[in-house]
């Protein structure tokens, strides 16, 4: 097990603490949270073995939250004195005065148990910050150049994303937590031009919640999929373009992972459902009163919310409201039957305890409801995904993720991928090109028939999740294995943009 690091332990993290929570006491709040916390990140861009930019980042600071006369104040602060700290508690003290006069609804928070100085870590063996730049940039340099000695590939473009994200947290109950977590995204294309047409090719890898090792062979074969994608990237632009009409579809987690983010991940987020946020990306369809009586998919559907899985992007010990995380359900034999919760909307409309989604990307960002890892459940004696192609007569394999459309309700929406096969009578029969599946939320979740394996279940995902005004960013990951889809629309993208 990894320690958190010494030189974050070793700031003023009580001191300051101690002092705002007592100033926000003094002052009358019922409620008051401090947050101390470091964000670093790292991004490496390389284009065609060429070091083409290199972004290093360090965010530092502390934020007080409290809740006086029913009603939120929020300041945050960068000075790491107690005064300072005290100062920055009475701004929040004195920002809910301020907003009482237009607060309707007083702020109540569900309750939670006090977790008394506990410590939590990610699951990684390699800090990507130990690892010195230049032997990064030599690596993903290296990978570079194999593919660019391939004459199928004309340019590369190769990047590296890592943070690493510490956080302390006290609130006035008694919760005290000290966390830190890792996660890393490295990421090549490569692209061919052919008879004035171009097109690319990306590796699958999804970001993930590991160290340094992932890019050295822990969790993922990079030095295979490199290999493999001179042919594919030839065989894409080679292949014909499909035909527009209603197909079976046979979906890869490397593509299932984003569908699922956009029409099951941000639809339940109970927020969003009941209106709060709408101003960044929408409501959504799936709301309150259908709680326990939607049918959002048919009966081989089952979706859980989880801050727990091991190596998720959301994974987290305890969220930031001092929440302890822990797995959920969502969908269950096809209804909806939860939501992921903060502490004031699970209060709210009675649903009993929070189950861990507060979050906020800054010591300079107040925690707003976020998602948790949402993820579809495989079935333990499920198929592979040779057995599932098999089923298909007619029908179409869909890999990777590329372009996505969905409405302002999560409902009606349009995927594309990185590559598609037509499946004839079982078997793969060769790629097409211009393939976008589109269908609403309820329609497409319903249409699943099958649900692949254990050995099928990836864990994919992103580091950029918007939600908010003023917007935040989130990473989260989302598991799924392959699954069945019948009788789906298919769009020619080329026909459709009058191409």
């Amino acid at each position: 097990m990894r320690q958190i690091d010494p030189d974050f332990l070793a700031l003023p993290l009580r001191r300051l603490a101690d002092a705002a929570l007592q100033r926000a006491r003094d002052l009358g709040a019922e409620h008051a949270d401090f947050r101390l916390e470091r964000v670093r990140s790292e991004t490496l861009r390389l284009s065609d073995t060429a070091l083409e930019g290199s972004v290093d980042a360090d965010d530092l600071g502390f934020a007080v939250r409290v809740v006086r006369n029913g009603t939120w104040g929020f300041a945050s602060g960068i000075e790491l004195t107690a005064e300072a700290a005290a100062e920055v508690a009475e701004q929040a003290v004195r920002v809910a005065a301020v907003a009482a006069a237009i607060n309707r609804e007083p702020v109540e928070l569900a309750p939670e148990p006090v977790h008394a100085d506990v410590t939590w870590v990610s699951s990684y063996e390699v800090d990507p910050f130990d690892v010195p730049t230049r032997a990064k940039v030599a690596l993903l340099a290296d990978w570079s150049g194999g593919l660019l000695k391939d004459p199928r590939v004309d340019h590369v473009r190769a990047s590296l994303r890592q943070v690493k994200e510490q956080k302390f947290y006290a609130d006035t109950a008694g919760t005290v937590t000290t966390q830190q977590r890792v996660r890393v995204h490295p990421q090549l294309e490569a692209t061919k031009v052919l008879d004035g047409r171009f097109d690319s090719m990306r590796t699958l890898a999804p970001p993930t919640g590991r160290g340094y090792e992932y890019l050295t062979g822990t969790g993922w074969d990079f030095p295979g999929e490199l290999e493999r994608i001179p042919e594919e990237l030839a065989e894409k632009l080679r292949a014909p373009s499909v035909e527009a009409g209603r197909y079976d579809l046979v979906i890869d987690p490397s593509n299932l992972w984003l569908t699922i983010h956009e029409s099951i991940g941000h639809a339940t987020e109970l927020d969003r459902a009941l209106g709060y946020e709408a101003a960044y990306a929408g409501t959504s369809f799936a709301t309150f009163d259908r709680l326990g009586e939607l049918v959002y998919g048919s009966p081989a559907m089952n979706v859980v919310g989880d801050r727990t899985t091991e190596h998720g992007l959301s994974t987290i010990g305890y969220d930031d409201e001092g929440v302890a995380t822990r797995e959920f359900d969502i969908v269950s034999g096809g209804v909806l039957v939860g939501y992921q919760l903060d502490r004031r909307m699970a209060l709210l409309k009675g649903l009993g305890a929070s189950n861990g989604c507060a979050f906020a990307d800054s010591p300079g960002h107040t925690p707003i409801q976020r998602m948790a890892n949402v993820s579809l459940r495989p079935v333990p004696d499920g198929p592979t995904t040779g057995q599932l192609i098999s089923g298909v007569d007619r029908g179409i394999y869909v890999v990777g993720d590329k372009s996505w459309s969905i409405d302002m309700q999560r409902y009606n929406f349009q995927f594309t991928g990185q590559r598609f096969y037509r499946i004839e009578n079982g078997r793969l029969a060769g790629q097409v090109r211009d393939v976008a599946y589109q269908a609403t939320t309820t329609d497409f979740w319903r249409s699943m028939e099958a649900v692949g394996g254990p050995g099928t279940y990836v864990l994919g995902g992103a580091f950029n999740c918007g939600k908010g005004q003023p917007g935040q960013i989130a990473p989260v990951s989302h598991g799924c294995p392959s699954a069945l889809f019948r009788d789906v629309r298919v769009l020619n993208t080329l026909r459709e943009s009058g191409g």
